[in-house]
């Protein structure tokens, strides 16, 4: 893992130095060298998860494809988010807009004698080891974020700019970033505030995030792919995330609207919220584990022609609208 490591900052610190260093420096932001030097990292992250999805889960669709890619206009926008994401423009964002309120935030509670906690030294002796101290905060985090999907699920305001990810109907590897930059934000905040209460480190933050990411391309692919009775209940497939996504089954707003097989209505908000781990799922009783790969989409949206956009732009703009009631 040490050499992994290695030489990953060896990539980072030649990729900053060769181009972001003297970009920098032509638009006067001298200051800023050790943030740009983590946003560097930030972008090799990305150039390295889009390498590995053109290299390998792009294949995999063109091997067992769901369905047949007829809007590929609508895949093209989903590019744009994943680029938008992935190569950390939408971070760069965040750092001059709401990072500096919570610099502030967290640097007034450990004046006052609030600090953070680190979990891996509750357990200390247990997780000495980098990777069993990396898997306990992957839990962590995961669990966290099966409740805030329930909660973009449940939570009508949330619900509003979420449902624009479920919107697709042709959902490839690169549909996980197809969100509102609002819902973005909020679970985004949400995340990097645990990231400082449990003190996990920036490393280890870094790679939570690269892992999740690119498990999520895995999970939105294009791919008739389940990992059996066994592997189904250890890690999210793209069967059991396309459920999720899957009209009237996965995403309901609201419980008793649709109805499963067996007659019985689905849990509030829908099934299949885990983001890696399914376990949430199953102890909450949320879990669908049909073998079954239904169509895609929101369901105003198939029966009563509600409009998502067609593009970025337009998109983030129904979004807002949807939030204050107007569309």
């Amino acid at each position: 893992m040490q050499s992994l490591l290695d030489l990953f900052e060896w990539a980072q610190q030649g990729l900053f130095e060769l181009a972001i260093q003297p970009i920098m420096f032509s638009f006067g932001l001298g200051n800023f060298l050790e943030d740009g030097y983590t946003a560097t990292g930030w972008l090799l992250v990305g150039l390295i998860q889009i390498a590995v999805m053109l290299a390998i889960i792009g294949p995999l669709q063109r091997w067992r494809p769901v369905e047949p890619m007829v809007d590929t206009a609508a895949v093209r926008t989903d590019v744009l988010y994943t680029l938008l994401h992935r190569l950390g423009l939408f971070r760069v964002a965040l750092f001059f807009s709401v990072e500096p309120l919570f610099d502030d935030i967290f640097g007034w509670l450990r004046v006052h004698g609030v600090g953070t906690w680190h979990i891996d030294q509750l357990m200390a002796g247990v997780t000495d080891h980098p990777f069993i101290s990396f898997a306990l905060y992957l839990v962590v985090f995961d669990f966290v974020d099966y409740w805030i999907h329930r909660g973009q699920h449940a939570v009508g305001w949330w619900w509003s700019l979420h449902s624009l990810h479920h919107s697709q109907r042709q959902m490839t590897m690169w549909s996980d970033n197809r969100n509102h930059l609002l819902d973005d934000l909020v679970r985004d905040s949400i995340l990097v505030v645990l990231g400082q209460l449990i003190g996990v480190g920036p490393g280890q933050f870094v790679a939570i995030v690269a892992v999740t990411q690119l498990s999520e391309s895995l999970q939105h692919a294009n791919l008739r792919l389940h990992f059996g009775a066994i592997g189904e209940r250890l890690w999210i497939s793209p069967r059991f995330h396309r459920l999720h996504h899957s009209i009237g089954i996965g995403h309901e707003k609201r419980a008793g609207v649709a109805v499963l097989k067996d007659g019985k209505s689905p849990a509030l908000g829908g099934h299949n919220f885990g983001v890696l781990l399914p376990w949430w799922d199953v102890l909450f009783r949320t879990a669908n584990f049909e073998l079954r790969y239904d169509p895609t989409g929101v369901r105003d949206q198939v029966e009563k022609g509600r409009n998502y956009g067609q593009g970025f732009w337009s998109q983030q703009w129904l979004g807002v609208l949807r939030l204050v009631g107007r569309a």
